[in-house]
């Protein structure tokens, strides 16, 4: 049995060359970089050297990056952050289809009394930006909205929408965690104030992230306690994941445009494959503003959770669009925002590829998923003769 691995927008396998670069400062350099002795000195320069990578791979200034544990960490500081450091009252705007670091914060602050409006979409996954426009009108804003989702692929213009914000005088944060080392970025000229990242989705371990903040944007630290991270974020620097973020960057920097053709191929074939040998499909989003490495597929009359169960029996590993909560099938908040219908919203499959995947393995999943998805429909309730 073959194992093929297509959950990269959940996490992604670390980079032979990322755990090669943290060995060191796992076996050699302990030093605290805060310290004033040369253990924690040689540390800080190569903290420094990576906080230069990432931003590199941002087109930003170094002293704009701040490194977090994860991208729910930078998500939060920058929505909580911003709003504490407000001078008056922020509405918050945001969509309905947002990762649930955003989603739920949000929501969590509506709470307490602050007003939130989140945008929804059309069936492509877009918001549409008159509405966008509308919600400014209604006062200073932040806004926060993604720059691709998580489940879909699909890639919001956030160039255009940033420049409607700042003209409206609002403050931009977006979430990039599956973004960031799959499609160029460039601070320079898209302008965003704050900007999330997350290592384990650019073949770091997990546990590492950072966020972008551009100059001059006001923000309070999440985490308070020592002068790190230029008193933005307190605690100790988790030295070796750091570096290993710095040289992921560094990866993604050097290949990112063949890796886009190159994955965005295999994505195609996977597409196309399953749509040539299984009836009743549908690939969910926008088929040409989306992540090279994301096919979201909903087969109809079955669900999502069965096909996954078989497919990890094949030694497959997916996601599935559908959430199994209390004993209940639900399916996901994206789907049901975008309008798919139900029949298909909770027969959705994520598949998310790598620079790891190969053709053999798209073959082999193409192969097997035919077999599974006929057996499940025979037994389908939903399904007349």
């Amino acid at each position: 049995m073959k194992n093929v691995y297509l959950d990269n927008n959940a996490t992604t396998k670390v980079a032979p060359e990322v755990i090669e670069a943290m060995r060191p400062f796992l076996e050699e350099f302990w030093g605290n970089p805060s310290s004033m002795h040369a253990f924690g000195g040689q540390v800080r320069r190569d903290v420094d050297k990576a906080r230069a990578a990432v931003a590199r791979l941002l087109n930003a200034a170094p002293g704009e990056i701040v490194f977090t544990s994860c991208g729910t960490e930078s998500d939060n500081m920058a929505i909580r952050g911003v709003l504490d450091a407000a001078d008056g009252r922020l509405n918050i705007i945001t969509t309905r289809v947002e990762h649930p670091a955003v989603l739920s914060t949000c929501r969590f602050l509506a709470d307490r009394g602050h007003e939130v409006i989140e945008l929804g979409v059309d069936g492509s996954g877009h918001i549409d930006l008159a509405d966008l426009r509308k919600a400014l009108d209604r006062g200073p804003a932040l806004v926060s909205i993604m720059w691709a989702n998580n489940e879909t692929g699909v890639v919001f213009p956030i160039d255009e929408i940033a420049r409607i914000v700042k003209a409206a005088g609002g403050i931009m944060h977006t979430d990039a965690v599956q973004v960031v080392g799959k499609l160029p970025i460039d601070l320079s000229q898209t302008p965003v104030d704050l900007l999330s990242l997350s290592g384990h989705k650019l073949h770091t371990p997990k546990g590492i992230g950072a966020i972008y903040i551009r100059k001059g944007t006001k923000i309070r630290p999440l985490i308070l306690g020592g002068h790190q991270e230029e008193g933005k974020r307190a605690g100790t620097e988790n030295v070796p994941y750091i570096v290993g973020l710095g040289r992921a960057c560094e990866l993604a920097t050097a290949r990112m445009k063949e890796e886009i053709d190159r994955v965005a191929r295999l994505r195609d074939r996977l597409e196309q494959g399953i749509i040539a040998s299984c009836p009743d499909v549908r690939v969910n989003g926008d088929p040409k503003n989306r992540l090279p490495n994301t096919a979201n597929v909903s087969f109809e009359f079955i669900e999502g959770e069965a096909i996954l169960y078989d497919l990890n029996d094949a030694g497959i590993a997916a996601s599935s669009g559908s959430a199994c909560t209390s004993g209940s099938l639900e399916p996901s908040h994206v789907l049901r925002a975008m309008g798919v219908p139900f029949t298909a919203a909770h027969g959705s499959v994520r598949f998310s590829l790598s620079r790891y995947n190969t053709e053999t393995e798209i073959d082999y999943v193409i192969e097997k998923l035919p077999g599974i998805v006929g057996r499940l429909r025979a037994l389908s309730p939903f399904v007349t003769a």
